[in-house]
């Protein structure tokens, strides 16, 4: 067996808390409000600072533990400082960090690794390419990868899309107010529709159907407006946008139109794939396979920046130093996320994810009841939204945020996502006990009869 049981991996007074923040954690912020950037977001809410973590559980310099559901918006898919990972990262780290893409065991036993995981369609039958260090590296990378192969130079992406904020991930991301600051980007990127019931207020089949004739038309209609296509990139399901799982029928029908018109279907599994949804990719859900996948986030086992894009073979027609970055060898990244993938398989962590999320959806849908607050509950294995609404059924971000702070005050670390952050979202580790999930949901009841009455 890969490391220890995931029962071995936590701190055992998880939660357990005072009055939060506490002293050491408001002299920190402090701190960090005096000399940091003023780009700093995350601690406006969930003001506290960290100090160490096991497993899915965080404790702050204070000596305050909580649950985490948050893990790092899911990149410790194996939990923090999982003790078979961070055996091989103390390993690699003494005898060699950086090699840019000279070759080494540990690159290429991950490109093996990856392919062993890989969807169907792609099995045996791609090829990796590594990034920098975030996400948005790899949109980059796919960008590039879109355009060489088809000539194209338009982009097709979706409302309510996140890929990243560099220029060319911010400008097929959705929010407005995300790249408003930054126009010019690039040009000839058109948002169609993404099917989500709750959001455009029709049956499922009818939103796929909507979202699919759009696209269509971009690509088909003389006067669609999209004259040299590129690709289509899309999330698979929606993280930022709401944890939106599209109904059925949505991404075969991309595919589908990616074919006809000859141009590269990208699915971005930056925040979905690498197990999150209980298969090792979200695509796999829905039994499509994309001509090239973007990953990160977990990648790089607990927490170490790596990203990279698998691409069908055929798609390898790009010369040497075509795609080019100084830290595509990060070889400390690259054992970490062999060993993470090694843990995720040894314990069964798909199987968990899957019926642990089926778990916590069912509790929502018990507290969805009697609490007429709850709009819709969504997504597979442990990638988790609960939509909120008010009485006019409208978006409800207030709720929303008072029950994240309710909880954080109570020892559960829960986020929000959404075009009107009325989404809760969870993204917990994969390595979350049935033990902690149960602690965790009783406090997230709680808040929720709290704040949502």
């Amino acid at each position: 067996m890969a490391g220890p049981p995931i029962e071995e991996l936590h701190f055992e007074d998880a939660p357990s808390v005072g009055d939060v923040p506490g002293p050491r954690s408001r002299e920190l912020l402090e701190t960090q409000r005096q000399i940091d950037s003023s780009a700093v977001a995350y601690p406006e809410d969930i003001p506290v600072a960290f100090e160490e973590g096991k497993g899915a559980t965080v404790r702050d310099p204070d000596g305050n533990t909580y649950i985490d559901l948050f893990a790092g918006i899911g990149v410790l898919n194996v939990g923090h400082s999982n003790p078979y990972v961070l055996e091989a990262v103390h390993e690699q780290a003494d005898k060699l960090v950086h090699t840019i893409d000279f070759p080494t065991e540990a690159r290429l036993d991950l490109i093996e690794r990856l392919n062993e995981i890989a969807p169907p369609g792609l099995k045996d039958q791609n090829r990796f390419v590594f990034g920098g260090p975030t996400g948005s590296d790899a949109i980059e990378a796919a960008i590039k990868l879109a355009k060489y192969n088809s000539g194209g130079d338009g982009l097709i992406a979706f409302r309510g899309a996140y890929h990243g904020t560099s220029s060319g991930a911010m400008s097929i991301t959705g929010n407005k107010k995300l790249k408003s600051n930054y126009t010019p980007l690039l040009a000839d990127v058109v948002h169609a529709p993404y099917p989500s019931p709750t959001q455009q207020g029709k049956p499922p089949q009818e939103a796929v159907d909507h979202a699919l004739e759009e696209v269509k038309a971009i690509l088909e209609d003389p006067y669609g407006g999209l004259a040299n296509p590129a690709g289509m990139i899309v999330e698979p399901i929606q993280g930022e946008g709401g944890i939106v799982t599209p109904p059925e029928g949505f991404l075969q029908g991309l595919r589908d139109l990616a074919t006809d018109n000859d141009i590269p279907l990208v699915f971005d599994e930056i925040q979905s794939g690498f197990g999150r949804t209980g298969e090792w990719w979200a695509s796999e859900w829905y039994d499509v396979t994309p001509d090239a996948m973007t990953t990160a986030k977990a990648l790089g086992g607990v927490g170490f920046p790596l990203s990279g894009l698998m691409y069908h073979e055929d798609l390898d027609t790009w010369g040497s130093g075509d795609h080019a970055g100084t830290y595509r060898g990060h070889v400390v990244a690259m054992r970490a996320g062999v060993r993470a993938i090694e843990y995720i398989q040894d314990h069964d962590l798909l199987a968990h994810a899957r019926q642990l999320g089926e778990e916590i959806r069912s509790r929502f849908a018990e507290i969805a009841d009697s609490n007429d607050a709850i709009a819709e509950i969504r997504g597979k294995g442990l990638f988790i939204g609960v939509e909120f609404t008010d009485e006019n059924g409208q978006p409800d971000d207030e709720t929303v945020d008072a029950i994240q702070t309710d909880c954080f005050e109570h020892g559960v670390l829960v986020w929000k996502a959404g075009p009107h952050g009325n989404v809760l979202r969870l993204v917990p580790p994969l390595v979350l006990t049935e033990e902690l999930a149960d602690t965790a949901m009783t406090i997230i009841a709680d808040a929720i009869d709290r704040q949502a009455a």
